[in-house]
């Protein structure tokens, strides 16, 4: 069966930094295998075009240049925030949630969710970085594909639903 939509492509990957040689960002192995929905924005578009047509025992090796994947570091993306947002009763609480690289979920403007890393923390403010992790990285993806079957009608009806209720552009891979 090959990768197209409609079908559950599994595989196991590592992801690198530049080249197959980068730094180690990322590594799935069988006992936790990927799993992702062909064709529903679950993946890097790029991504899901690499592997578009293989089937199961497919070895893949690929890049994928940082404009095709999360685009260069937003300056404005990173931004000051009061520190009466983080508000909690508990200040030990505050102070533990307040640390230098934590990733924070948080709500943006449009109400939609967000996650930020806190990149310094003063008396009155809190600077917060938005941009997405791998941000300004060029990736790089070995790995093999496990396995491509048919997805099952509650896996596309929440596909379906959840891009009907979100209007993503594109997630997290």
């Amino acid at each position: 069966m090959k990768a197209t939509k409609d079908k559950v492509v599994t595989l196991v990957y590592k992801l690198t930094s530049e080249n197959a040689e980068g730094e180690l960002l990322q590594h799935v192995e069988k006992e936790e295998a990927f799993d992702f929905l062909f064709g529903h924005m679950d993946v890097l578009p790029e991504f899901e075009a690499q592997l578009e047509g293989k089937e199961a025992g497919y070895k893949f090796s690929f890049g994928i240049s940082k404009d095709d994947a999360y685009g260069e570091t937003q300056e404005q993306a990173v931004i000051k925030i009061p520190k009466e947002v983080f508000n909690i009763e508990d200040k030990v609480e505050q102070d533990q949630l307040l640390q230098v690289g934590n990733v924070l979920p948080m709500v943006g403007p449009d109400e939609m969710p967000m996650e930020g890393e806190v990149k310094e923390v003063h008396e009155d403010h809190v600077v917060m970085d938005f941009n997405h992790p791998l941000a300004g990285v060029n990736l790089y993806f070995t790995g093999e594909i496990l396995d491509v079957r048919d997805a099952t009608k509650e896996e596309l009806e929440e596909a379906i639903n959840a891009e009907n209720a979100d209007g993503i552009e594109g997630l997290d891979l």
